[in-house]
């Protein structure tokens, strides 16, 4: 599975970001899905994940209320919709692919990864 994300940019707090994933090279209906982001000097930090079969959703403490994890098999994409940005969200935004069924918060259970995309959140 190759993932592509996109969506990353500027923009100033408080405003609003929607990260895509597309994959390709397989379908994605198998897979659960997270996001992940990574701002420099710290460790990857788990943002968001949806199951494969029922969607079921969760979320990091830090984003939770504001981000939105959504998945369309049909369009091999899933998507975070970002709200409320805040300028500590400033990071390398990363999707992962999971064979696993269940909701995925860890970073090793994922098998595939996309290149990330960057979001800067200005103040």
């Amino acid at each position: 599975v190759q993932l592509q994300a996109s969506g990353g940019g500027l923009v100033q707090a408080g405003g609003s970001l929607r990260l895509s994933c597309a994959a390709s090279g397989r379908t994605l209906s198998s897979y659960s899905m997270g996001w992940f982001r990574q701002a420099p000097g710290k460790e990857r930090e788990f943002v968001a994940t949806i199951s494969s079969s029922t969607y079921r959703t969760s979320y990091g403490n830090s984003v939770k209320g504001r981000f939105t994890i959504s998945r369309d098999n049909a369009k091999n994409t899933v998507y975070l919709l970002m709200n409320s940005l805040k300028p500590e969200d400033t990071a390398r935004y990363y999707c992962a692919a999971s064979g696993m069924y269940s909701l995925v918060v860890m970073s090793s259970d994922y098998d595939y990864w996309g290149q990330g995309t960057q979001v800067t959140v200005s103040s």
